[in-house]
């Protein structure tokens, strides 16, 4: 599959409460991030320009005005951008994804869908390559790299008989980056006719899998991390974004 055919859409319209204080001030992608100090969506615009999806709507709502203030048409990124402001009718980030769709603003084609809060170096490239490959109507990308924050014990009773420290998990888990062809937004859309509160995981996956369409994982060992929290966000090290995105800013 061509990324030139692909639109990517960001989902960046949160008011990011996990961030607060900070998101008081700041709309949560623009969060300045790594030694360069550059936004968090900056990151994500220029992965998608990588990977050749250049045609890019941006879903707002909580302080838009940095964004497109930032950003504006796109063309100082090399991209096209668009933005659709979420509408009160519609919660959730499957919410604001229908009411774009219901604006007419998505595409007939596959759309590269990306959680704004998601800091990756993921290969959209190969991921799109195995949605075209597989005709799924719906890729989700899927790590097994996630660490929990907390740490784990075993008890017989009340004894404890065994400690491990913010383990691993020994499964796969949604990163918040996804490939959907029209047909599934077909499928949105007719979940929003019950109900105008609607999220991508919890509703429009699983739906999806239930209707028995080809819903495929794309897994991935490419650095991400979900920098919707305080927590998460004061982690990330200069060092880490250097590493992982040399090259993506231009010098």
């Amino acid at each position: 599959m061509s990324a030139g055919g692909v639109q990517g859409v960001v989902l960046c319209g949160g008011e990011g409460t996990r961030l607060r204080p900070l998101t008081y001030y700041f709309q949560k992608g623009m969060i300045p991030i790594g030694r360069r100090q550059k936004p968090l969506l900056e990151y994500i615009i220029r992965l998608l320009h990588r990977h050749g999806v250049k045609d890019i709507t941006l879903l707002v709502g909580y302080k838009h005005e940095q964004i497109e203030n930032y950003f504006d048409d796109g063309s100082r990124f090399g991209v096209k951008i668009s933005y659709v402001r979420d509408s009160p009718d519609f919660a959730g980030t499957g919410g604001a994804l229908l009411n774009a769709y219901l604006q007419g603003m998505l595409s007939q084609n596959t759309i590269l869908i990306y959680y704004g809060d998601i800091l990756s170096n993921i290969d959209l490239t190969d991921m799109l390559r195995q949605h075209g490959e597989t005709r799924a109507t719906a890729t989700l990308a899927v790590s097994a790299k996630y660490q929990l924050p907390v740490g784990v014990v075993e008890v017989q009773g009340t004894r404890i008989v065994g400690v491990r420290e913010k383990p691993q998990l020994d499964m796969l888990v949604g990163i918040g980056i996804l490939a959907l062809e029209e047909r599934a937004l077909e499928e949105l859309r007719h979940l929003g006719e019950k109900t105008r509160r609607l999220d991508i995981m919890s509703h429009l996956l699983p739906h999806l899998v239930m209707k028995g369409e080809p819903v495929h994982a794309y897994i991935t060992d490419a650095f991400w991390c979900d920098v919707g929290s305080i927590e998460s966000y004061e982690k990330l090290r200069g060092e880490a974004i250097e590493k992982y995105f040399e090259g993506m800013l231009p010098q």
